[in-house]
């Protein structure tokens, strides 16, 4: 895997997402960059010494790799996936503050549009969720909109570098025969495909689902989910029955680190899993 990337601005929430990338890349083998955006008329030199100085702090836990970082200036969102693009990065680690926006830290007023732009998957981390735990339980959630297997191939690397159990979660968004084979057909080739990489998981079909982060972050909160892997956007059918955006909310209302995938070119019914 190539470099993970992370977001730093000395807020709580950024601290726990260097935290997160030192234990992935320490399994992954990758060197970490860490990105301050700063302001313009901000002094670099206190925030080279702070960095320098909380940088040392965890220098114990780097196995073999490297934290290195980088100041850049400008709109944080546009500076980070720049950066991520540039190092050609397999992950970009951004911490928030969540929905209340009691905190002023820029990357917490920005992860949305970090997320919308990112060229590589994003995890969101939240400030109060609980590290103490093993990344145990991802949460997959499959629907009838073309994109949504796309998530499953990042997923199912978090899974096999962790030891994790995939929960794939087939949402019926509605009692059309139609589109309830969609989801059932589109859940075959994904477990097809975690069979195929030895990842082990477990199936559950939601029905009579109106809102499809609601009913993710139900199921999720129910099993004490780890981490929940979503795509940046969702198909737009009416169908889908998607209130507002489904990753900003999903965003905004999760205490629990969700891993971002931008959609590719749409696949098809013949994709390899």
């Amino acid at each position: 895997m190539n470099r993970v990337v992370v977001g730093f601005d000395f807020s709580s929430g950024s601290a726990y997402a260097v935290d997160l990338a030192i234990d992935i890349a320490n399994r992954w083998r990758s060197d970490i960059r860490l990105v301050y955006v700063k302001e313009k008329n901000e002094d670099e030199g206190p925030i080279r010494s702070e960095i320098e100085r909380r940088n040392a702090g965890v220098a114990h836990l780097l196995n073999g790799i490297k934290l290195e970082y980088v100041i850049r200036q400008g709109n944080p969102a546009e500076e980070l996936t720049r950066q991520a693009a540039e190092d050609d990065a397999s992950l970009l680690v951004v911490g928030t503050h969540g929905m209340s926006g009691a905190k002023k830290g820029l990357l917490g007023r920005n992860s949305y549009k970090t997320i919308e732009e990112s060229p590589v998957p994003v995890i969101i981390v939240r400030e109060d969720f609980n590290f103490n735990k093993a990344l145990e339980n991802i949460v997959v959630p499959i629907d009838n909109s073309d994109d949504t297997r796309q998530k499953i191939g990042m997923a199912a690397v978090f899974a096999k570098t962790f030891g994790s159990t995939i929960h794939l979660v087939g949402l019926y968004t509605s009692q059309t025969n139609d589109i309830r084979r969609i989801v059932q057909n589109y859940m075959k080739m994904v477990e097809r495909h975690l069979v195929k990489q030895e990842v082990k998981y477990v199936v559950k079909y939601i029905d009579n689902v109106k809102n499809v982060t609601q009913a993710t972050l139900d199921y999720a909160n129910e099993i004490h989910a780890d981490m929940i892997a979503i795509m940046t956007e969702q198909e737009s059918n009416l169908t889908s029955l998607i209130l507002g955006n489904y990753a900003q909310q999903m965003i905004n209302q999760s205490t629990i680190p969700v891993l971002s995938i931008r959609p590719k070119k749409v696949m098809t019914d013949n994709a390899n899993y």
